[in-house]
């Protein structure tokens, strides 16, 4: 023994982050709990306006623009690939009236 304090222990290699357990999305992905929060949301906000009056056309319209205000959120956040396809197949049913 000389007296002097031991050296600390080396430091340990990283750990690589765990995976997150199975049924659990991972952070920022639109799931089935987020996706029934919004519905129940827009028919409820769409229910309070057509109460207090104002008109459904002025109703379905402010709702349509949150909707693709959210659709171009998650588009631009999530790089979009799947999203926009999953648009444009909707666009194309739209369009053809399935």
């Amino acid at each position: 023994m000389t007296g002097l304090p031991a050296s600390p222990p080396p430091p340990s290699p990283a750990q690589p982050p765990s995976p997150a357990p199975a049924g659990e999305g991972a952070a920022g992905r639109l799931g089935p709990t987020h996706t029934l929060i919004l519905l129940t949301v827009f028919l409820t906000l769409g229910t309070a306006l057509f109460l207090q009056g104002t008109p459904i056309g002025d109703i379905l319209l402010l709702l349509g623009g949150c909707g693709a205000v959210g659709a171009a959120t998650l588009t631009a956040a999530g790089g979009g690939r799947r999203l926009m396809a999953v648009l444009v197949e909707a666009a194309v049913r739209s369009s053809a009236g399935k």
